[in-house]
């Protein structure tokens, strides 16, 4: 073999060899697992105005990422360290550099789950919606009290609670307060149909109204099968124009929640709030009525009560009563219950 065939025989095999370990490493790179590798998918956000660095931060906090360096190089090749795009994403386990990379640079975010339930004021719900989405407490607050906001959906700085319908929604993490009550409002005239508005409109309620009574409701008891009697109690006292005397509107009045036994000196703390003071629905909802508790105002069962009091056994029920007088005996039994119980 001569000199010039060994020469170009020793390139050959190390261009193979630098061609196959090229090739190695690109496959390494590229298809194998970097991304929660041995481990469950993990929600990856990613704040509005991050850049890669602060990404790479993200990633190495949280452990997402096994190899930086690769996952970076991967990165830089395909653009994507100039164009990271904010949002939700959901890795999977043992993602690849090449599918990650493809999924935060095209901005395909993964939908969050957003949930609220039982909430009382517009604190509680601007507290509950901050927690899940990158928007403060205080924007959100803002916007419950902006007066022309509430107005463009038909609603007052009172009622504009009852724009949010307790329940679990998909969202994008990245979504502006404005689209969170566009959102919201989309969601509420889903649920206020046409069927439910003229079941509303049959008991002389609007939407917002029925709401208001059903948040009574729902403050009154947890039981969703004694919800409609419930309902036609307030209902029989709305149609006669008397006070409606609901304890949870008081407790709403005065702000503390964790009164267990109402006062007569409670009874007297003037609020539009206080219905042993002033007939008629409140001026707004005294928490987030569920559905169960709106339809159980649509759907409010008929009879001639006109009271009731939760039941001595302290199942959680109650006992109504059609006469003043029956439902004195029925509360004297409910009182001598938390006197031999020691509750105040």
């Amino acid at each position: 073999m001569t000199r010039t065939r060994k020469i170009l025989s020793a390139l050959f095999v190390g261009l193979t060899i630098l061609l196959s370990s090229l090739a190695f490493y690109t496959y390494q790179v590229t298809q194998s697992p970097n991304l929660q590798v041995k481990r469950g998918a993990k929600m990856l956000y990613i704040p509005k105005g991050t850049d890669f660095q602060g990404l790479i931060q993200i990633l190495k906090k949280d452990s997402i990422v096994s190899n930086v360096v690769s996952f970076a190089f991967l990165a830089k090749t395909m653009g994507y360290q100039e164009h990271v795009k904010a949002g939700a994403y959901l890795i999977e386990p043992n993602m690849t550099n090449l599918a990650a990379i493809r999924k935060l640079r095209s901005g395909d975010q993964t939908p969050i789950r957003l949930t609220f339930n039982y909430l009382r004021t517009k604190d509680d719900l601007a507290e509950r919606l901050a927690n899940q989405l990158p928007i403060s407490k205080q924007e959100i607050l803002d916007m419950l009290n902006n007066k022309e906001l509430a107005q463009k959906y038909g609603l007052n700085e009172n009622t504009i609670t009852t724009l949010f319908i307790p329940n679990t929604y998909q969202v994008y993490w990245t979504m502006t307060k404005e689209e969170l009550f566009e959102k919201m409002h989309k969601e509420y005239k889903k649920f206020w149909t046409e069927h439910r508005i003229q079941k509303a409109k049959a008991l002389n309620l609007s939407p917002s109204e029925a709401s208001i009574l059903a948040s009574i409701v729902q403050a009154e008891t947890a039981k969703n099968d004694e919800k409609p009697r419930v309902a036609g109690v307030y209902l029989n006292r709305l149609a006669k124009n008397d006070l409606l005397q609901a304890d949870p509107t008081v407790i709403f009045a005065l702000q503390d929640f964790t009164i267990k036994r109402l006062l007569n000196s409670h009874l007297k703390v003037d609020s539009p709030y206080n219905t042993y003071k002033y007939a008629g629905l409140p001026p707004g909802a005294i928490n987030l009525p569920e559905i169960s508790s709106i339809d159980a105002v649509l759907n409010a069962e008929k009879h001639d009560f006109y009271f009731f009091c939760a039941k001595e056994d302290f199942s959680g029920y109650h006992n109504f009563a059609k006469t003043l007088a029956e439902h004195n005996r029925n509360a004297k039994l409910y009182q001598q219950a938390l006197n031999e119980r020691g509750i105040k």
